[in-house]
């Protein structure tokens, strides 16, 4: 009997984010400050949401 498959992360770190849509950090950082993408903090940590990161795609998609 296998596992189930872990489930799809809600939100990654911003090095992650960066490598999911092939930017850098400095433009990710560029995009999060002029609100297309949508951060969380937990702590000191910052997290990027996975589906800030597919709207900001599905955007760029359709502009």
């Amino acid at each position: 009997m296998r596992a189930p498959p872990p489930p799809d992360p809600i939100c990654v770190r911003v090095n992650d984010a960066a490598r999911m849509i092939g930017v850098g950090r400095t433009k990710l950082y560029a995009l999060i400050a002029a609100g297309e993408v949508e951060t969380v903090k937990l702590g000191k940590a910052t997290r990027i949401t996975t589906a800030s990161l597919h709207d900001l795609i599905r955007r760029q998609r359709e502009g």
